[in-house]
């Protein structure tokens, strides 16, 4: 079993020094991997970013990050990244990364995401200049998730966002905003590239569990939706035995994503 320790939403400002570094230090043996799913400062200044650096440098797992709304706020995303990446961090956007843990090759797959809506109740690509280009990005950025993921030869594949995929995990949030909080352009990338998990945050008032139409277990990890320093899943992968070959893996399924354990 891999265990991915997760949190969203953690919102380090220069005021929060050493308040993250005990929640690495608890996770010591009890967790593979801490994906941390946006918004890890409060106003996206260098200096938050800082911060956040000196805390997660002290992690003994490794730490795989998205950047959220709060972090573009300062036109300074490049900054932060390049201040996460220096502290030992893996920055996603567009990209992937793979761990080999035990023997079992675990790929996470990220991009912040955006708006746009779900079924029934999305924008498109009609209209005024400006709503045409929010569509459009909204869809580019499924779209090189959705090619990260493909990408992967791995055993168990991880889809990280900032925005949600699905409508599920919105639940507590007001329904008028929900163009704002996710799309479901990102949860169609994740069926398509045959994600096994989905973790994401910014709904504060959200839920935590939801599903793709595909199957793909979602779960809203947003630190005031868990309620705890941060959650931990245990996802494996089952094998089969044939008696013409040797065991071999397949994807794991919702049946094994644990309910979340909080340190």
């Amino acid at each position: 079993m891999i265990r991915i320790a997760a949190v969203g939403d953690i919102h380090l400002g220069t005021d929060s020094a050493g308040t993250f570094a005990p929640v690495l230090r608890d996770l010591v043996g009890r967790a593979d991997v801490l994906l941390l799913a946006g918004d890890l400062t409060q106003h996206g200044r260098p200096e938050e970013a800082e911060v956040v650096a000196a805390e997660i440098a002290q992690a003994e797992i490794p730490v795989i990050a998205v950047l959220g709304n709060h972090d573009y706020h300062g036109d300074a995303e490049e900054e932060i990244t390049a201040i996460l990446t220096a502290a030992g961090a893996t920055v996603l956007e567009g990209a992937a990364t793979i761990l080999d843990i035990g023997g079992v090759r675990l790929g996470v797959a990220g991009v912040k995401g955006f708006g746009g809506g779900f079924a029934g109740a999305s924008g498109s690509d009609f209209g005024e200049p400006l709503m045409k280009a929010f569509i459009r990005h909204a869809r580019d950025v499924a779209n090189n998730l959705r090619f990260a993921l493909e990408a992967m030869d791995c055993d168990i594949r991880v889809a990280l966002t900032h925005y949600a995929p699905v409508p599920d995990t919105l639940i507590g949030e007001r329904a008028e905003i929900y163009p704002f909080l996710g799309c479901y352009h990102l949860a169609e990338a994740m069926d398509a590239g045959r994600a096994d998990l989905a973790l994401h945050g910014h709904a504060h008032a959200g839920s935590e569990r939801g599903s793709t139409a595909g199957g793909v277990p979602v779960r809203n990890v947003a630190r005031p939706v868990i309620g705890k320093a941060c959650a931990l899943y245990e996802i494996g992968v089952r094998t089969t035995i044939d008696a013409k070959s040797p065991p071999a893996r397949t994807p794991p399924h919702s049946a094994e994503l644990a309910a979340p354990l909080v340190p």
